[in-house]
Parts: C-alpha cells; sequence; structure tokens
C-alpha cells in the first residue's frame, strides 16, 4: 500500500484559509468525509479534539498532523491542506502551520496502513519535501510529489535492509525508543530524525518504535549491551527494566523529532544519569530530562493507564454489541441481550470486560508512577473504586437489613483484635454490623 491509496484528490484543499486551529480540523474532517473514510463526521471530529487536547499536534517547522483512531471512521484515509497564511497550531515552535495533515485511523482492523502513515511521517522530516508541497498548485501535483518522494524513500528502506546484518554485528553506539500515546505519526518522526542526525555525524543508532502496530526494530540485548546509552524519546511509559546499569536519558518525543543531535550528545558525552531498575521512582526520575514539567510527567502515567484500559473498553462494547445482534427482540421476559443463550454469554463477557476498566487503569497509571511494585495496590484501589466503597462506606453504620447480610471487612478486623470469639462479639454487639 501507498500513500496516494490513502490520500485521494477530493480529500486535499490548496491554499485553504482556515481562521483557527479548531476550524482548520473541521475543514480538514469535511475532506476526510469527501474522501469517503468516514462513517461519522461529527464523531471524527470530537476524537481529533479530544486527541488534541491532551497534546498540540502542531510541530516545528509549520508542520501539523492531527489525528485519531476511532469507530467513527470507516476506513483508513488521509487529508491535506496547505495554508499560505499560516493558522495558529499551538506549534512547538510557536509559529504557525502551513501544512497540514488529519489522519483517519479506524479501530479493530488490521494495521497494514500504519506502516503507510509512519512512511508519509518520516517524510515530513525533510524540508525540501516540505517546500514541494507548499508549492503545489494543484491536488494531482501535491500527490505527485509525495510519490516521487515516496519512491525514493522505499528504495532507501530496501538499502538499509540489506545492510542492516553487518550493523547488527558491528554493534550500535546508541539505542533508542520513541514512544507516543497513538502510536501514528510522531512515534516514527522521532525515529527517523534520530537515524538521520545519527548517519550525518557518523554515530550508529538503532531505534526501536512502539506504535500502534506493536514493537517494530526491536532492541536486542546484544544491541543494548554494546551501546553507550539509551535514549527514551517517549509521551507515555515505556518498560526500562532491561536498561537496567545503562546511561539512559528520557525526554518527550517532540524532542526526539526537533533536537536529535542534543540528544545524541547528551548520552555520548558522558551526560546521561545510570539507570538502576531496582532502585524505584527516585532512581528512575534522576535518568529523564531536567526539562520534563511536571504536567508533561502526569500526562505519561495517565496514558499508561488509558492505552492499556482500552482493549478492554473496545473489547467489551464489541461483544454487548454482538449479544444484541445475536438477540432476537420481545423472547421470554429477559432483557434485550439476554433471551437467548448465546446473546447472554456475549453480554455477559462483555460486560465482566468492561468490570477490568477501573481496576487496569488505576493499576498501570500506578505502575507507571512507582514500577512494579505500584501494580497491585493500583490494581486493588481500582477495585475498591469500582464497587463504590469509600472510607466513609466502611466507618459508617448500615441500616437493620445491611447489618443482617453483610458484615464490613474491617469492622471485623476490629473483632478480631478485641474479642477471643469473633463471630459471638458480632452478633452480640449493637453497634457493629
Amino acid at each position: 500500500m501507498r500513500i496516494d491509496d490513502l490520500l485521494k484528490p477530493e480529500s486535499i484543499q490548496i491554499g485553504g484559509a482556515p481562521k483557527d486551529k479548531a476550524d482548520a480540523i473541521h475543514q480538514l474532517v469535511q475532506l476526510m468525509t469527501k474522501g469517503g473514510n468516514v462513517r461519522n463526521a461529527e464523531g471524527y471530529e470530537k476524537a481529533v479534539l479530544a486527541r488534541e487536547a491532551e497534546f498540540s499536534t502542531g510541530m516545528d517547522g509549520g508542520i501539523a498532523i492531527p489525528h485519531a483512531k476511532t469507530a467513527a471512521v470507516s476506513a483508513p484515509g488521509l487529508a491535506a491542506m496547505t495554508v499560505p497564511g499560516g493558522v495558529d497550531f499551538d506549534s512547538t515552535d510557536g509559529q504557525p502551520s502551513t501544512l497540514l495533515f488529519l489522519i483517519a485511523a479506524p479501530e479493530g482492523e488490521a494495521n497494514t496502513h500504519l506502516e503507510v502513515l509512519s512512511r508519509l511521517s518520516t517524510l515530513l522530516i525533510d524540508k525540501d519535501f516540505c517546500t514541494k508541497l507548499r508549492a503545489a498548485k494543484s491536488a494531482d501535483e501535491f500527490r505527485s510529489v509525495i510519490a516521487a518522494t515516496e519512491e525514493k524513500k522505499l528504495a532507501a528502506e530496501q538499502k538499509k535492509a540489506a545492510g542492516a546484518a553487518q550493523r547488527d554485528a558491528a554493534g550500535y553506539d546508541v539505542v533508542a525508543i520513541t514512544a507516543c500515546p497513538t502510536g501514528i505519526a510522531h512515534t516514527y518522526m522521532a525515529a527517523e530524525s534520530l537515524e538521520k542526525k545519527a548517519a550525518e555525524m557518523g554515530v550508529r543508532i538503532k531505534v526501536e518504535t512502539q506504535g500502534s502496530e506493536g514493537a517494530k526494530n526491536v532492541l536486542t540485548a546484544d544491541d543494548i549491551a554494546s551501546a553507550k546509552g539509551v535514549i527514551i524519546a517517549a509521551d507515555k511509559n515505556v518498560e526500562l527494566g532491561r536498561f537496567d546499569g545503562k546511561p539512559l536519558y528520557s525526554t518527550s518525543v517532540t524532542r526526539g523529532i526537533n533536537e536529535p543531535e542534543a540528544l545524541i550528545d547528551i548520552i555520548l558525552n558522558g551526560q546521561a544519569a545510570v539507570y538502576q531498575a531496582g532502585a524505584g521512582a527516585k532512581k528512575a526520575a534522576a535518568a529523564s530530562g531536567d526539562d520534563e514539567s511536571v504536567g508533561h510527567k502526569i500526562y505519561k502515567h495517565l496514558m499508561n493507564g488509558v492505552s492499556h484500559m482500552l482493549p478492554f473498553v473496545v473489547g467489551g462494547g464489541i461483544l454487548m454489541a454482538l449479544s444484541f445482534l445475536l438477540d432476537s427482540a420481545g423472547m421470554g421476559t429477559a432483557a434485550y441481550g439476554h433471551s437467548t443463550p448465546v446473546a447472554a454469554f456475549f453480554n455477559l463477557v462483555g460486560n465482566q470486560a468492561f468490570n477490568f476498566m477501573l481496576p487496569v487503569l488505576a493499576g498501570f497509571i500506578a505502575s507507571s508512577i512507582a514500577d512494579r511494585p505500584g501494580l497491585a495496590p493500583g490494581f486493588v484501589a481500582g477495585w475498591i473504586a469500582k464497587q463504590g466503597y469509600t472510607f466513609a462506606y466502611l466507618t459508617t453504620d448500615m441500616g437493620t437489613e445491611a447489618q443482617a447480610t453483610l458484615v464490613s471487612p474491617l469492622r471485623r478486623l476490629r473483632c478480631w483484635l478485641h474479642h477471643a470469639r469473633p463471630e459471638e462479639a458480632l452478633l452480640a454487639s449493637p453497634v457493629l454490623p
């Protein structure tokens, strides 16, 4: 699959003039809809705006790549717009964006298109390529520039693959991991930027990408052992245990795109702290870049929980939808979705998958904050929240009916501490349930 297969002429606007970011996204969504890639334009636009609220997709060099992966998308696609006058997209360099690409990714489909989208992201690192796109006078010229550059890119990738074995044998000076919450664009742009700059500097580098299609170009134990240090350019939590004892520098994926030379120099000059996996969160923080704000750290912790929670939400929702599809309305007295055994089975499994949503979210947020020791407490806290328990619930007397059927675990423990025979004390107490 090529970029041309995803970017249709009717989804390209030359010389757009949106008033602001929201208007630019709205116009791009309309272009995407013209290409037949969206089943629910309003839902898709909300998903794009929600992603934008998490972290701006505006980047240095006048480029913005808003995107969303949602069920409102019927087929993977691209939309593009050139904006000669520029539009404020909250870019990292504070400059207006003049070249916009919108990415649409559907949920629950094969990830073949993600390779194409990542290829586009890496092409946009080339300033000459972007200049040619901005100068295009028509949609056809715009697409021809992409097609010619993509052909060269594919040839370079084949040449790179042919020499991979020799580089692996010689080892690497630096290894890196790039990742962003959606894993569609920024992950691969950061990897391309690091690889390109390393080639200019004569530095051997291997970059593992942790995108939506899974980890690619995975770092082996030999790769890590031979490297002088590790760069983590990610906006979500990355498992660091395999880098124990190695100099490691962690920063945002945006810096991986915009400041690859500075990051490589930090490793080569010995400025990165040694990561100690067994030393807990404080040592892990010592390996991070000083520029990482408290807000960005909180964002990474939250995204780690959300990314692990989503499969339960999506999978549970699909199973519950199947229960309605396989049910027959009006059969028996059971609620819709439970009238037939098959429907009831799918509804039960789907609902149980939903029950894991809060525990998984809380568990992996805690794991991101405190590493593996935080996983179990996070899961338990999430389950307690799911059940609706509060401290007030544990300490407030229940009604007469509740006293006859429910014994608070906390109060049962209190009985064990003060009575030789807790059940007798429990039943005799006028206060405890």
